[in-house]
């Protein structure tokens, strides 16, 4: 049976990679041969433009038509392989696309599902309770702030005409009280011909004075 039909191939098949990488091989070695073909077609032209007509001149022309023929036929080989290159190259990109797009798929199955296993413990009703319970302990915070910083006998609205008289009656009064010191305000027994102070019993004696100087 091997001998009719050929033994089973254990080679691994082309990737779509490999297939491009080779398609990509020939078309470079087809652009060297068209630039081989490119330098001949140059010197027989430059050639034709020194000769005369004759036959030489009608050889060298065969040899030039027969180089561009083979031009002809690399470019349209090369123009193939370029579009099957393009084509693979798409089909790939179509296939990464789509791998991509599966595997967004799976990552949102499994979050999905992760989220339902998540939501699923949540009570919206205790949320609520809660928030309720924490705008209640709020309010009773603010009213304890609001009583502890209540002032003590002093209105609430204060008329500033008013205070600004009693400012101005303050100051009357301090001028009136720092007017000056004069003698009537000054102590008796610093004034001249003051006696001795009225808390000392009996004046010293002059002679025990001087004694008690010296």
């Amino acid at each position: 049976m091997n001998r009719l039909f050929g033994a089973k191939s254990n080679a691994p098949k082309p990737t779509l990679n490999s297939a491009i990488s080779n398609v990509d091989t020939r078309i470079e070695s087809i652009d060297v041969k068209l630039a081989k073909l490119n330098s001949e077609l140059q010197t027989y032209q430059q050639r034709l433009a020194r000769m005369r007509d004759g036959p030489g001149k009608n050889a060298i022309k065969q040899k030039a038509v027969k180089v561009l023929q083979q031009r002809k036929m690399y470019e349209g080989q090369k123009d193939q392989l370029q579009q099957q290159s393009w084509n693979m190259e798409q089909a790939g990109m179509m296939q990464d696309n789509l791998k991509n797009t599966m595997a967004t798929v799976d990552a949102m199955k499994t979050t999905q599902k992760e989220l339902k296993k998540q939501y699923g413990k949540v009570n919206i009703d205790k949320i609520e309770k809660m928030q309720d319970e924490m705008a209640d302990l709020m309010d009773m915070g603010n009213d304890i702030q609001e009583s502890i910083s209540r002032s003590y006998d002093l209105p609430e609205e204060v008329d500033e005409a008013e205070l600004d008289a009693e400012l101005e009656a303050l100051g009357e009064e301090v001028d009136l009280d720092t007017g000056g010191i004069g003698e009537s305000e000054m102590p008796g027994f610093m004034m001249e011909g003051a006696g001795p102070p009225q808390f000392i019993d009996e004046a010293p004696e002059m002679g025990k004075a001087k004694e008690a100087a010296t």
